[in-house]
């Protein structure tokens, strides 16, 4: 079996270790760098250049590196019979509720609050909020917004969940479809985005979904920065409607230098680091969903391409 290494890859060689380790005797290559186009089984993606996966006549399984399969489905050569696989892992569960825990408590206790006092030098407690009155709304109830919202629960927060299509978690009132959006946006004092990116909910976080808010509701998006409506944001910070957000995702990345977000008082930039994969974490993944692609044995976590995701 050949497995090549497709696209935008801080550390090539850490991949290469981490899948070898499992198997040593795995040819793998980088691309562009490809011996015979025939010869490769699987590749192994994450923004790949548009028009190449299909030049390969024998591929079997295409493996993203990530959660999201949206930087693989931009490809309009894209062959439609082979098989995507998104990698699930529990270090990358880990690190997105970490994440998510760190922004919805900052705002919750009012950091951001103490942060300006600190600089003023002024000495003064604020009203604490109470927790159970707090309602974190999670717009997608897949593996990482599952995680999250049961974590929240754990702590006390009041969780709802918004999906398209119903979901049953325990101790979470779950809303789903167009015609509930609103009314789970009701009582958001927090808004968390996870959802897939799609068609469907490009540009999700726009006017419509803010002004459905209960008025000064925080903002995290930690799914992609095509769910967001740049402007919209900015419009509902100023008039007060949100009076926060917190970004790790971007519709260009990195940031451009000159982008209002940067030096915005009320906004949290983090430059996609929310959940990462770990290479070692994923090796025995990418090993399993070679083999079964080449005995034909069912593979895990495998995409609806009419769905997209």
């Amino acid at each position: 079996m050949t497995l090549l290494l497709l696209g935008e890859f801080e550390d090539t060689q850490v991949w290469i270790s981490a899948i070898k380790t499992h198997q040593p005797d795995l040819k793998i290559e980088v691309y562009p760098d490809v011996d015979n186009l025939a010869d490769i089984d699987a590749v192994l993606v994450w923004m790949h250049p548009l028009g190449v996966i299909e030049k390969f006549p024998n591929l079997k399984v295409i493996i993203s590196t990530g959660a999201g399969v949206d930087h693989i489905l931009r490809d309009p050569n894209l062959p439609a019979n082979i098989p995507i696989v998104r990698l699930v892992d529990e270090s990358l569960t880990s690190q997105m509720s970490e994440y998510i825990l760190l922004a919805i408590l900052q705002f919750h206790r009012q950091f951001a609050d103490y942060k300006i006092q600190q600089n003023q030098q002024l000495w003064r407690g604020l009203s604490p909020r109470n927790t159970e009155n707090c309602t974190v709304g999670i717009l997608g109830l897949g593996v990482l917004g599952s995680d999250i919202a049961q974590k929240l629960n754990i702590l006390g927060f009041s969780v709802r969940g918004w999906s398209r299509t119903p979901k049953i978690l325990d101790n979470i009132n779950c809303f789903s479809g167009e015609t509930q959006l609103n009314l789970f946006l009701s009582e958001c004092s927090v808004l968390v985005c996870l959802l897939p990116l799609t068609p469907e909910t490009e540009g999700i976080l726009n006017q419509k979904t803010f002004a459905a808010l209960p008025q000064g509701a925080y903002l995290i998006n930690v799914a992609r920065g095509k769910h967001l409506v740049e402007e919209d944001l900015l419009t509902a910070l100023t008039s007060g409607q949100l009076s926060g957000a917190c970004l790790d995702v971007f519709p260009i990345e990195p940031l451009p230098e000159n982008h209002p977000f940067w030096r915005h008082p009320q906004i949290i930039v983090t430059p996609h680091i929310a959940a990462k994969t770990i290479p070692t974490c994923v090796a025995p993944q990418i090993i399993t969903a070679m083999q079964n692609s080449q005995e034909g044995l069912i593979l895990n976590n495998t995409i609806d391409l009419s769905k997209g995701y």
